[in-house]
């Protein structure tokens, strides 16, 4: 009998050292300035939410009064209706007030520069009253754009010339993007979302005058959310089974139906396919409800796709750190 041959299964990616982070340490170092904005960070399911209302908390106490405010660094969190499957966790906040969920209305495509100048507007407002920020949230983008000043393009969306490129392949794609801007790295094109964006934006820049935002990096103290992969891969699990008996599909369902409390007063259906565009749970709930997985396909594959997300969202982060932003990592 020939002996079975096995593909070795690749050694896990060693976690960051993990701090005991000092609160009021912290606090200090905003208040004499040394840094302007605390950044809680970290994969899906790795407790940010909470690690970031606690320290919010924590804050107020020690202040005496209600001065943290949360803001929102999450892609899809800023749509009005959709909310088991972003999981906005909206009961967590209690007192502490958010900002930046539910400004859009669901089947629209906001983007990284709409983010950008929503978040200095947020930013903005709650320091001018005295308060203190806290951006929290999973999208590394996201968090970059509003961190590190990048100066971003107003492009507005072109539907015909996404339908276009969607023709085309990966290769074809990324062969068009070199050959419009330089490719220093692959954040232009690790989905293809994305890729078809960067294409968008690198074609009209090439026709138009375009206008970009000029907005300066804040001094942040980032905080990361540490957990193992085992442990995070066993959340994410528990977590997407108790959306779906909470009513995950039922909420997209309304989505594509226009029955959702949130389209009122028009009642305009979602279409599909820019649910599918969200990716994740809206991307394999919608496959189910159009009848192309099974019950037991959509859950399954979407655990695999979120347990990979987690996998590259801990990727940015650590690239993060590889460009010289420190991150002070810690269990929760």
């Amino acid at each position: 009998m020939a002996k079975k041959s096995f593909t070795p299964i690749p050694p896990m990616a060693e976690l960051p050292p993990a701090e005991e982070i000092n609160v009021p340490e912290i606090l200090e170092k905003y208040l004499n300035g040394e840094i302007d904005l605390i950044c809680v960070l970290g994969p899906t399911a790795s407790g940010k939410t909470r690690y970031a209302v606690q320290l919010a908390r924590q804050i107020n106490t020690i202040l005496q009064a209600n001065k943290a405010e949360i803001i929102s660094a999450d892609s899809r969190q800023v749509y009005r209706g959709m909310d088991i499957g972003t999981g906005k966790d909206l009961n967590e906040y209690e007192e502490i007030p958010y900002h930046l969920m539910d400004i859009v209305d669901a089947g629209t495509k906001y983007n990284i520069f709409e983010y950008q100048r929503d978040f200095e507007k947020a930013y903005k407002d709650i320091v001018d009253r005295g308060c203190i920020p806290i951006l929290c949230g999973g999208s590394g983008l996201y968090i970059e754009a509003a961190t590190c000043g990048y100066s971003l393009p107003e492009v507005p969306p072109d539907p015909q010339l996404r339908e276009e490129l969607e023709k085309k392949s990966d290769e074809e794609l990324i062969a068009h993007l070199a050959s419009l801007k330089p490719l220093h790295n692959n954040t232009d094109y690790d989905t293809r979302k994305r890729l078809i964006r960067a294409l968008e934006i690198a074609i009209y820049e090439a026709e138009h005058p375009v206008q970009r935002t000029s907005f300066l990096p804040k001094n942040t103290y980032y905080i990361g959310t540490l957990v193992t992969r085992e442990v995070r891969n066993e959340r994410i699990d528990r977590r997407l089974d108790a959306r779906l008996e909470e009513g995950m599909v039922k909420e997209i369902s309304s989505l594509i139906d226009g029955t959702h409390p949130a389209l009122a007063p028009a009642h305009k259906p979602v279409p599909a396919e820019d649910l599918i565009y969200y990716g994740l749970e809206y991307k394999f709930v919608t496959l189910y409800l159009t009848g192309e997985l099974t019950f037991d396909q959509m859950r399954n594959q979407l655990a695999t796709a979120i347990h990979q997300f987690a996998k590259r969202q801990m990727t940015w982060f650590r690239g993060m750190e590889r460009k010289g932003i420190c991150i002070h990592w810690t269990n929760v």
